[in-house]
């Protein structure tokens, strides 16, 4: 067996028996990184092709994100699902336009997910069990909000 087989087959165990949100925060960093080999590729004279290539990856990623959804979990997959579709509309903009300020925008909203995700994460690990939900607002308007909190 090879090492770079070897390692191939180690990351399929990592990946078969790692936590959920373990999971979902490899898929932001690997939107993210390869997000940010677009926005570099468009920097460079000839780097459409690789910027078209990576900015794929990062719509597959996050296509995944949105067929995961648990919609049976209320509010925050319906707010996910518009976040998804809108971070996948400016990728598709930006890869028309070959733009890197939409590219620019998304990877923003996926560091700020993936922050929100790795704070769960502690929680659950102090609390052994999510603290994630929908808590009514107190304003007037009586919109609900996410409440995350240790």
């Amino acid at each position: 067996m090879s090492k770079k087989h070897g390692y191939s087959e180690y990351k399929k165990i990592d990946i078969s028996t790692a936590p959920q949100g373990k999971l979902v925060i490899a898929m932001y960093e690997g939107a993210i990184k390869f997000l940010n080999v677009a926005v570099d590729a468009l920097s460079k004279k000839y780097g459409t092709e690789d910027a078209h290539t990576n900015i794929l990856k990062a719509q597959d990623i996050i296509y995944e994100l949105l067929a995961s959804l648990n919609f049976d979990a209320g509010d925050i997959s319906d707010r996910l699902s518009a976040i998804y579709t809108y971070m996948n509309q400016k990728l598709t903009e930006a890869n028309i336009a070959k733009s890197k300020e939409p590219l620019i925008e998304v990877i923003e909203y996926l560091k700020e997910l993936k922050t929100a995700w790795q704070e769960a994460e502690v929680n659950i690990a102090k609390v052994g069990k999510p603290n994630v939900g929908i808590k009514k607002d107190d304003s007037t308007d009586g919109t609900s909000k996410l409440n995350i909190s240790g």
